[in-house]
């Protein structure tokens, strides 16, 4: 209902602040009717938050959590005061920038991040080496890592921007969102990543968006990803 993110609302309901219908529940699964239930948090009555849709360009070395243990510059440091809650869809990590969706709709967030959507995620990655044919033709052919090659990474699809003469940009295309995937598949294949920009999901673009500032997705760009997703 965009009040709060997942891992807060489990706080919440755990600690006996959320009553449904009446009732104090303390398990964060026990099942809810939208909107037929009535759901109150500290004895106020919940309803459905407005719907927020953020496009943000994330520097280098930001996290993408609420807060983080280790006091590291997060995501939300960067967003205007006052703001509802918002969480992000899906994860970049610290070493990488680019861009990155924010809302608190999160039925729309896990059809975006679901492996079922297949919608396209650009990326723009610096390497410490030329690439050839051949290296393109790996990443979109693909291969086991992990212990036991227990998992197996592609690229949809691999092409060179340009190069100089130590190092080259390319620009990789992943339709599904496993864990640190280009990292990883590029470090099997014994390439190093110097830098990672993501650069669109599906129709959205990062544009000329400044590094570090955020806008509201418009209307047609709402439009064009939920066709996109097939609603």
């Amino acid at each position: 209902m965009g009040y709060c993110s997942r891992s807060q609302a489990s706080i919440l309901i755990r600690a006996g602040r959320v009553a449904l219908n009446g009732r104090v529940v303390r398990e964060p699964e026990s099942p809810v009717r939208i909107p037929q239930d009535r759901i109150e948090v500290d004895g106020l009555p919940l309803g459905r938050a407005p719907a927020i849709y953020l496009v943000m360009n994330k520097p280098r070395g930001v996290v993408t959590t609420a807060s983080d243990e280790k006091g590291r510059a997060t995501v939300y440091d960067l967003l205007e005061p006052g703001l509802p809650w918002v969480g992000p869809v899906g994860r970049l990590d610290k070493a990488s920038e680019g861009l990155l969706l924010l809302t608190n709709d999160s039925e729309w967030a896990a059809r975006i991040t679901s492996p079922a959507s297949h919608l396209d995620k650009k990326y723009h990655v610096q390497l410490d080496c030329v690439a050839d044919a051949d290296l393109l033709a790996k990443l979109t052919r693909g291969c086991a890592v992990g212990d036991g090659a227990a998992e197996y990474l592609r690229a949809k699809g691999a092409r060179l921007l340009r190069h100089g003469n130590k190092n080259c940009w390319l620009e990789i295309t992943l339709d599904e969102g496993k864990n640190r995937q280009i990292r990883r598949l590029l470090e099997a294949l014994e390439v190093r990543v110097l830098r990672l920009v993501r650069v669109s999901i599906g129709p959205i673009a990062l544009g000329d968006l400044t590094k570090g500032s955020t806008r509201r997705l418009t209307a047609e760009e709402k439009r064009d990803i939920d066709r996109a997703l097939g609603a």
